[in-house]
């Protein structure tokens, strides 16, 4: 086929010997399966942001640390070079969470590098040697479902422990091996710490990948996972090989009416203090 032209540097430079077939176009980029020597792997060539349709990037990128402090000004005032700045904070997001994600244990394709918008990496297979599908292209045993969903909490746990959410978890982007699931698509990952949204993301990863299995294993649908996975989070007790259950119980706590009014007539004495203090400067004037 026609060599794509932001492939065309890697074939200059070596990286890359042959592109084989295009594979697929998302929302972020576009993949090729691409011969590197003997090796067949598979090249994700992100769009430039003014042709990515991801929503709601922003709310994806708080809380992710710049290294230069010139870098981070420039993001955040939106300049040309601030903006080629946040775009390759974008693409270096997803390489960064691979090889963080895969030292955790995580099962996602290996990455070979990034170089000019191209991340190169391992091209996930089938038994037969075919690209292997995606969760929403295959049907499951109830005992499949079962097992594969309690992998999937797991990996959960383990992106957790090394402060990552997905972000964007569902049947779409996970591909099915020999062996199991494998997560793919994590450009959009967040800082679980420092992004205000990241519980309600890891709720939303859950509950997307718990709906997908519940079609073949009903029970699946009453599981407690994210709640369970958040508490041991905030109680600093995440360790990624802790046997999750599935099951939560809230905590129910009485109320102290009389602290709450005890705190509602300490602000009101302290509102009517400022206003004499403000009133009697007033009068000096």
């Amino acid at each position: 086929m026609k060599t794509p032209k932001r492939l065309q540097p890697l074939i200059d430079e070596g990286l890359v010997d042959e592109v084989l077939r295009p594979l697929m176009s998302g929302k972020e980029a576009a993949v090729y399966v691409v011969r590197c020597g003997e090796a067949i792997r598979c090249a994700k060539v992100y769009k430039d942001a003014s042709q990515r349709s991801f929503k709601k990037a922003v709310q994806y990128q708080e809380g992710r640390k710049v290294r230069s402090s010139r870098r981070a000004r420039a993001m955040e005032k939106g300049s040309s070079f601030g903006r080629e700045q946040a775009e390759e904070s974008w693409q270096n997001a997803e390489v960064d969470a691979l090889y963080k994600l895969s030292d955790a244990g995580v099962r996602v394709p290996t990455p070979y590098g990034c170089y000019d918008g191209v991340l190169l990496m391992e091209l996930i297979v089938d038994e037969d040697g075919d690209v292997a599908p995606r969760l929403n292209d295959i049907q499951l045993t109830a005992e499949q479902a079962r097992r594969d969903h309690k992998t999937m909490m797991q990996d959960v746990l383990r992106m957790l422990a090394v402060g990552l959410v997905h972000g964007d978890l569902s049947e779409f982007n996970v591909l099915q091996d020999q062996q199991g699931p494998v997560i793919i698509d994590l450009p959009q990952a967040v800082d679980a710490a420092a992004n205000n949204n990241a519980q309600w993301m890891l709720t939303r990863d859950v509950d997307n990948i718990t709906q997908y299995y519940a079609q073949f294993a009903p029970e699946l649908a009453s599981s407690q996972y994210a709640k369970e996975i958040w508490a041991l989070f905030e109680a600093g007790n995440l360790n990624p090989e802790t046997p999750l259950t599935g099951t939560f119980i809230e905590e129910e706590r009485e109320v102290d009416l009389n602290a709450v009014l005890d705190e509602i007539n300490a602000a009101f004495t302290e509102m009517q203090e400022r206003k004499a203090r403000q009133q009697a400067e007033n009068d000096e004037d």
